[in-house]
């Protein structure tokens, strides 16, 4: 009998901790479920449909307490920043986002006119409170990227403008730029670099005389297509690790990314003038790991 009760109080203190879990993951989904179903979330849906922005650099003037802004991140493809003139916002604004585990994927700052805080082109959404800033129209073109929308309330509905892409710029689909191999870009409005657009990851490469991290980049639509080897940096000799990957060109957000097959031997020298090995050359139980 004794043994008997010892058994229930062991069953129960080891399904206590189940249990709790349990209730723990219910509140979770629930509370996620009323997320869900938000007004916040149903407005965020209304804009980006009326956008038709899929993923890249979102930004919310006039964020308010941030429950919109935080909505506006649908998913991985967003990144979302907002900006309001009011401290209080500000605050109210950034511990919503860390109640809801966002910070880094969104954002929010102080900002009281003037001059936006972004580089040139390189909004892919722009969502405005009200229309009264709408008297910055000149600022707003200057950070939104070509193909980019500005989003704002008008007449009870979100009215969605975009700016057109130069026909002046050109795309590079092929790796020497098109099927003809000719590596020059038709391009009439790039130029010598004066500012960092964007900067990503990897923050170093394997190797400065094999194969590149980084190789077989391409650009189309506002896209860059690149493929990366996620291998080890520490050691060059492991293997490969290869992943298409797709960001905006514009703002640099990683939109998607998919594991691919081994594309080219990692190990490959740079010089042309270098034997190329048939077979790598270290121990097959290095090869193995």
């Amino acid at each position: 009998m004794i043994r008997a009760n010892l058994a229930g109080v062991c069953w129960k203190r080891a399904a206590l901790p189940a249990l709790v879990l349990s209730l723990g993951l219910l509140s979770l989904l629930e509370a996620a479920a009323i997320a869900a179903d938000s007004p916040e979330r149903a407005v965020a849906r209304e804009i980006l449909d009326a956008a038709g922005v899929a993923g890249g650099l979102v930004v919310h003037v006039g964020c308010g307490d941030g429950t919109l802004t935080a909505a506006l991140r649908a998913d991985d493809r967003y990144l979302v920043h907002g900006l309001d003139a009011e401290a209080a916002n500000v605050a109210k604004a950034r511990e919503h986002i860390r109640e809801l585990g966002l910070c880094g994927k969104v954002s929010v700052g102080r900002w009281t006119g003037g001059q936006l805080p972004y580089a040139d082109n390189v909004v892919n959404l722009l969502v405005l409170r009200d229309r009264a800033r709408e008297g910055m129209r000149k600022e707003i073109m200057r950070v939104v990227a070509p193909g980019g929308v500005v989003c704002a309330r008008a007449g009870g509905a979100w009215k969605a403008t975009v700016k057109p892409r130069p026909a002046e710029i050109d795309e590079w689909t092929h790796f020497l730029h098109g099927p003809d191999n000719n590596a020059v870009a038709r391009d009439l409005v790039v130029g010598p670099p004066r500012h960092l657009q964007w900067v990503s990851g990897p923050k170093w490469a394997r190797s400065h005389d094999h194969l590149a991290t980084v190789s077989a980049v391409v650009s189309s639509g506002g896209r860059i297509f690149s493929i990366l080897d996620e291998g080890p940096t520490a050691f060059v000799v492991l293997p490969a690790r290869w992943w298409l990957v797709a960001r905006d060109a514009f703002s640099g957000v990683l939109l998607w990314k998919r594991p691919i097959e081994p594309w080219e031997w990692h190990l490959r020298g740079f010089a042309a003038a270098r034997p190329r090995c048939r077979e790598p050359w270290w121990p097959s139980a290095i090869a193995s790991t």
